[in-house]
């Protein structure tokens, strides 16, 4: 009988070898470096990564895929970062500027500093092929400084300056004076005003020229901190790195000096902001009426805008109707009234509040006239007043038997825009029956009920009898 001879059985140790796919290659080392996440999220993952990360992949693709799979994904998105860190185990990868610049922001957009710090680390040890020539990654401190300046916006200025002196070491030449303003405005922000003299101070000794950001930031954080010598000093240190000082540095002085009633410095630095060529801000006159105002001077902020209007530098949209209301309520209506004449005459025109503010003060103090005449420049330059201001006036001029002036300011309104509703019909009709004058109250009863505001016979006829036994 034949027997089979059977193969000889080859041992496991000389088993040939098959290597496995890439893409499982990359799943256990993911598997690794994601492995407390839950079961059903880590099968989800490696899912993603095996059918949309395929081997040998770029940094092009990786962002590709963090980007559409992962970025917006509930679940996932908190995941980027294990995902960078799985990229890099990956023997044929090698990340680039471009995935540590996305990498960088969004960690620091999210707040998730620890992750930042570690991702620096590895950007400090593993840097971008741009750097494996002789100069260093052009990227390089763009990438730093973004994530220096969301260190010093939550205050972690011990990492902020462990990145800017890596970063440092990294680049070629000197950091750029950005960088060196982004780290004084966080001191500053933390109110740590020593430290950020300090850093000034570094910048100085590492050659760096400061600019105009650079003085405006310590002049307002000296201000802050009632440093006013400081701030000047600062001030006065800007000449010497070729700065010249704009609004922006003015401003904040003034405000300051008249925080602490120091009235004329305030109104001589404002003058010699003048003189240098500045024009004159909206904010500089709000700084200086509100400061002068405060302190109880309102006929010095009176005096200082007219000063201002004569001399040509009263910015055009500057809106004095914190003045007139402070006049108005003081009681010297007087004063607000040859306020907003001389500063119209000048083509500072006011506002639609400033004027009804300054006609409630003229009504209140009876002054009916005066009134009268500045609703009717107020409509002549083309500002409407609403209307319950106008037809109180209106009733204050037929109750001091100015009807005929009250009729004829109406139609001036109406020219102009304004829409004359049944109140003031009633008023006008009211103050013509009072002095009959009866053809001129027929007149506006007619175009009363032309309008639509007589809503039935009964009462048009009522004004008409009114009108009829009133006296001639």
């Amino acid at each position: 009988m034949a027997y089979r001879k059977l193969p000889k059985q080859v041992p496991k140790s000389a088993a040939v070898h098959n290597p496995t796919p890439p893409s499982v290659l990359q799943l256990s080392v993911l598997d690794t470096t994601v492995g407390a996440l839950p079961p059903a999220t880590q099968t989800q993952l490696t899912r993603l990564v095996k059918t949309h990360l395929k081997p040998s992949f770029t940094p092009k693709d990786l962002l590709s895929f963090i980007r559409k799979h992962i970025h917006y994904h509930p679940t996932l998105t908190h995941l980027d970062f294990h995902l960078f860190r799985h990229a890099a185990s990956v023997d044929s990868f090698r990340h680039d500027h471009s995935t540590f610049e996305w990498m960088a922001r969004t960690l620091a957009v999210s707040h998730r500093l620890d992750s930042l710090s570690s991702l620096l680390q590895f950007i400090a040890a593993n840097p971008c092929p741009c750097a494996d020539g002789i100069f260093s990654c052009p990227r390089t401190e763009p990438i730093f400084r973004f994530a220096i300046n969301a260190y010093c916006r939550s205050g972690k200025f011990d990492d902020a300056l462990l990145a800017f002196d890596t970063m440092k070491r990294l680049i070629d030449g000197k950091p750029e004076v950005a960088l060196y303003n982004i780290m004084i405005h966080g001191f500053l922000k933390f109110r740590h005003y020593d430290r950020a003299l300090e850093f000034y101070n570094r910048m100085i000794k590492d050659r760096i020229k400061p600019d105009l950001i650079t003085f405006n930031t310590l002049i307002s954080g000296h201000c802050r901190n009632s440093q006013l010598g400081l701030a000047l000093q600062m001030f006065k240190e800007m000449k010497n790195y070729g700065c010249v000082p704009n609004v922006v540095s003015f401003n904040t002085l003034i405000k300051r000096f008249l925080w602490e009633g120091k009235i004329e410095e305030g109104i001589g630095m404002a003058y010699e902001m003048i003189e240098l060529g500045h024009e004159m801000s909206s904010v500089s006159c709000e700084i200086l009426v509100d400061g002068l105002c405060r302190k109880g001077m309102i006929n010095k902020a009176c005096d200082l805008l007219v000063d201002f209007s004569r001399k040509g530098v009263m910015p055009s949209g500057f809106d004095y109707f914190a003045v007139v209301e402070r006049l108005c309520d003081e009681g010297n209506v007087g004063r607000a009234m040859e306020l907003v004449n001389e500063l119209w005459r000048k083509g500072n025109t006011p506002s639609l509040i400033a004027c009804i503010t300054l006609i409630e003060g003229l009504r209140k103090a009876r002054q009916i006239e005066e009134a009268s005449k500045l609703v009717g420049d107020m409509l002549r330059e083309c500002i409407v007043p609403d209307g319950v201001t106008f037809n109180c006036l209106l009733s204050d001029m037929c109750n001091a038997g100015k009807t005929v002036e009250a009729n004829k300011l109406r139609m001036l309104g109406c020219s102009k825009g304004l829409r004359p509703d049944a109140m003031t019909y009633s008023i006008l009709i009211s103050g013509f029956t009072r002095e009959g004058k009866r053809k001129e109250g027929e007149i506006v009863v007619d175009e009363m009920l032309d309008n639509g505001f007589i809503p039935d016979i009964f009462t048009y006829n009522r004004f008409m009898n009114e009108l009829a036994k009133a006296k001639c």
